[in-house]
Parts: structure tokens; C-alpha cells; sequence
């Protein structure tokens, strides 16, 4: 398994984690199963945000004795009164939702908890104004809840909650449909969420990545906009390319499709290559630096992608990119300019001349 750290914490989170959505449709046996593999594989962050209440007492199960090397992500605003998942912003149904989770997951703590699916404006003010937000941010006080996060699907929302300056965590939708303006939640420009990505690495807010796979539509030729269907592990290598992602949080049914997922770990770099999207890129994207590193490795050994970073940083206004961008061991000077980098590129950047750009910028 591969790790990355929480920015705000000391925390380790591996790049895969595991939603909850569908796999309460098993037996408990079957899920407890499937989150003991799981945790065997190194998982070590899971999503709560199931579609069924017959989670938790699974969970509780399977993570007898294991508690402490994992992170739960609870979601306070998910109810489950009728054995389904459901939303709501009421205080008192928000605490007995939340202490039902609490007990039937046998812990007395909560490592990540999430507003939860707020995508307008009004949402928020509901969350505040009913006096959830101020309840979520005590158990943060008194250490019952350990970081806060926000899960969103709007660019928009997430840009005024980060404004406040609340959140260490971000759950966001990420994969090329919504980036690329297709499906019901490709919500904001493709530029406006690539900024939106871009400002969490900036101000050290993790991204956890739900809906990778768009429900299976980017599994299935027949329902892909690429017309060809793309494997777990290039949807899985897209989502951990963009900034400030921490972990993908795919969702298996079953022990089988959790294995499926976790070959990620195994494959080359070809198998993981999705350049294949490249014909399907949209004009704000076209020319834009995503940091994928689909043009590694360079023949002349430059680090193209954090180059790019420390360029974009700079140009944002970070102070201490230029100090990073000049300790590289080669920097954009150091390019021959052999097009290796522009023929690779998913995003149809023209690296070669970007790479005199940021010459000229830091004067090296």
C-alpha cells in the first residue's frame, strides 16, 4: 500500500480507501469480510457514508481490536432511522444519528467528521443556522472528533467553506466525466475545479475522492463519453494525480471487487496510463498543467510535474515556491527540448515552451 500524509496532521492515509455505498447490500458476514481484506491490503481510511444502516454493526465487527489503525469519516447529516441512508439538517436527528453510529461501531471517537453532502449555498446556512456546524465543532473541542471536513460535489460551496478557514479534509467527486463537464454532479468549469484542487494543496486541505469510477459509467464503453470503457486503475491513477488528493475511496460490493481495486497497486505505468482521454479534453483544460506526470520519464531528467507545481504556486503567490522550484536538482533551464514531453501530454500542454516560460519567470 502507498501512503500520503494529512497536511494539518501527523496522519498517514493510504491512496485507496474505501466507500460504503453499495456494500451493505451484502450479508453482514460478507462485509465483514470484505473490510477485514481490506484492512489486511493496508486500507486504512474508510468512508461511513453507506447507502444502508446494516454498515455499522459490520464495521463494528470487523474492526474489533483494530480500531486504532484505522480512520472512520462519519458524515454528520447521513441518517439511517429507516435502515436506508437519508439527509437531513436537524440537530436532534444530526446527535442521535450520530451517537447510533458511535455505538454500533463500538468506538468513542471520530477521526474525520464531515459536514456532510452540502452542494448550495443554502445547505450551509441550514448547517449553521440549525446549529449542526457549532455541534460538530464542540466534539472538536472536546477531542471526540478529530479533524473536520466537508463533503461537496459543487466547486462553488467548497470555495466558501474554505474561506472560513474550517475544514483539514475535503470530499470531493473527482474523475474525467465531472471534470470534463459530463454526468449528473459535474458541477463548476473544468478550470474552476482544477483550481479548486489546486487551492487544497495550497492551504494544506487533504482531498478524500468519492465517485471515481462515476458509478461504473467510466467502466462501460457503452456509457463512457470516451466510447471506450476505462479500467479501475486509470480511473483510480487519475483521481490521485491532482492536487491535494490524499486517497480514493472506491466502493466495492464484495471481497472480489475489492480485489479488482487494489490490483491499482500492482500495475506498470502503462497499465495506469489514461492518455487514452486526451481526445475528449475540453478547451478550458486544453494547455493546462495537471501535474499527472503522463510525460515521465524525461530524457533529460527533469521533474516536469513538480516544476509545473512550484510555477503555479509562484505565479499564486506562495512565497516559498521559487526557494522549493530552485534546490530542484535540474530546473526548466536544464530542458532539450526533445518533444518527448509535448507527444505524451493528456492535456495537449506544450511543455517545451512552458518550460521556457518558467526559465524566463525565475530567472534560472
Amino acid at each position: 500500500m502507498e501512503y500520503r500524509k494529512l497536511p494539518r496532521g501527523e496522519e498517514q492515509i493510504s491512496v485507496i480507501g474505501m466507500g460504503a455505498s453499495v456494500v451493505g447490500e451484502q450479508t453482514e458476514r460478507d462485509i465483514v469480510e470484505t473490510v477485514q481484506d481490506a484492512l489486511d491490503a493496508g486500507i486504512n481510511y474508510f468512508d461511513m457514508a453507506g447507502g444502508h444502516a446494516s454498515i455499522f454493526p459490520a464495521y463494528g465487527k470487523a474492526l474489533e481490536g483494530r480500531r486504532k489503525a484505522v480512520m472512520l469519516q462519519l458524515h454528520f447529516g447521513a441518517n439511517y432511522e429507516t435502515g436506508e441512508y437519508g439527509w437531513t439538517t436537524d440537530l436532534d436527528t444530526v446527535k442521535k444519528s450520530v451517537d447510533w453510529q458511535l455505538e454500533k461501531l463500538k468506538t468513542d471517537y471520530i477521526d474525520f467528521g464531515f459536514m456532510h453532502c452540502l452542494d448550495e449555498e443554502a445547505d450551509l446556512l441550514a448547517y449553521e443556522k440549525n446549529g449542526v456546524l457549532a455541534f460538530l465543532m464542540d466534539l472538536k473541542v472536546q477531542g471526540v472528533v478529530k479533524h473536520i471536513g466537508l463533503s461537496t460535489h459543487a466547486p462553488e460551496l467548497a470555495n466558501k467553506v474554505l474561506d472560513q478557514n474550517l475544514i483539514e479534509m475535503l470530499m470531493f467527486s473527482i474523475n474525467p466525466m465531472y471534470d470534463y463537464g459530463q454526468g449528473d454532479y459535474a458541477i463548476g468549469t473544468d478550470s474552476e475545479r482544477q483550481r479548486l484542487y489546486r487551492r487544497c494543496e495550497k492551504e494544506g486541505v487533504g482531498i478524500s475522492v468519492m465517485k471515481p469510477f462515476n458509478a461504473g459509467q467510466l467502466l462501460d464503453a457503452k456509457q463512457s463519453p470516451f466510447h471506450k470503457a476505462m479500467t479501475t486503475t486509470q480511473c483510480i491513477q487519475y483521481a490521485l494525480d491532482k492536487p491535494g488528493v490524499l486517497t480514493v475511496l472506491a466502493g466495492p460490493a464484495n471481497r472480489v471487487q475489492l480485489q479488482g481495486i487494489l490490483s491499482y497497486l500492482d500495475a506498470t505505468a502503462q497499465e495506469r496510463d489514461y492518455s487514452m482521454i486526451r481526445t475528449l479534453t475540453p478547451d478550458d483544460s486544453v494547455g493546462k498543467c495537471v501535474y499527472c506526470k503522463h510525460c515521465h520519464p524525461c530524457p533529460a531528467g527533469l521533474d516536469i510535474g513538480l516544476i509545473n507545481k512550484y510555477y503555479d504556486l509562484a505565479l499564486q503567490g506562495d512565497a516559498l515556491a521559487k526557494e522549493h522550484y530552485l534546490t530542484l536538482e535540474k530546473t526548466a533551464a536544464d530542458c532539450i527540448k526533445c518533444g518527448h514531453c509535448n507527444h505524451r501530454c493528456p492535456f495537449q500542454v506544450m511543455q517545451m515552451e512552458r518550460m521556457e516560460q518558467i526559465q524566463a519567470y525565475f530567472g534560472q
